[in-house]
Formats: C-alpha cells, structure tokens, sequence
C-alpha cells in the first residue's frame, strides 16, 4: 500500500483511497493546530499543505483512473463519493493492471460459454 503515492501514474484500490483522505485530514488538522501561535507557523503550515494536497491530487488520480476516466474527474463537486464507493475494472485498461491482483477474461483466455 502507498507505493509512489506521489506519482500520478498507475491505479489504486478503494481502501488505499479512502486511507489516503483520512491521512491527509488527520495530518491537515495535526499540522494546523501544531503550528498555531510559533514562529514560522505559517510557512510550516502551507509548506506541509501543498506536500500534502500533492499526495492527495495523485492518489485521487490514480483511483480514476481504476474506475477507468481521467483524472481531472476528481474535481467534479461530490466525486470523491463515487470514487471512494464504486469498484474499479476488473480487468487491465488504458491506465493500467488491477491493483487487486484479478485478471480479466482477455487475460486468462476464459471466456464464459454465453459470450462470443
């Protein structure tokens, strides 16, 4: 879990998401309180928001890309919801394999008897 978590390439599962949002709200709010009333508070804080709003953008990337769209799809309002509740493709696509480790049909050559 977490392999390059900066990295826009690639595909995650859902609960490499949804642990990557509670890391960043708790670290967000850490930060934040940590850094109130010190000097250099400022530059701490938005120096560790832009890191951490980096890891966040390239985690919500790579789980778009598991639901099989671009990236820019997370910025749509409410996205995340979907992102954090549909599952990927089971099967390789443009972005990637299947982080689950699942191949699908063209992969293994078994083709149930009902298609094609």
């Amino acid at each position: 879990m977490f392999n390059n978590p900066f990295s826009f390439k690639g595909r995650i599962r859902r609960l490499e998401y949804i642990y990557s949002i509670l890391l960043y709200i708790f670290l967000f709010f850490s930060v934040s309180s940590l850094t109130q009333g010190i000097s250099y508070g400022k530059e701490i804080f938005w120096g560790t928001f832009f890191v951490l709003t980096w890891f966040l953008i390239a985690q919500g990337t790579k789980r778009c890309h598991d639901v099989g769209v671009n990236g820019f799809y997370q910025f749509i309002p409410f996205y995340f919801l979907y992102l954090a509740l549909e599952d990927g493709i089971p099967k390789k696509n443009k972005y990637g394999l299947n982080p689950k480790g699942l191949k699908g049909p063209e992969e293994t050559g078994k083709i149930r008897k009902n298609e094609g």
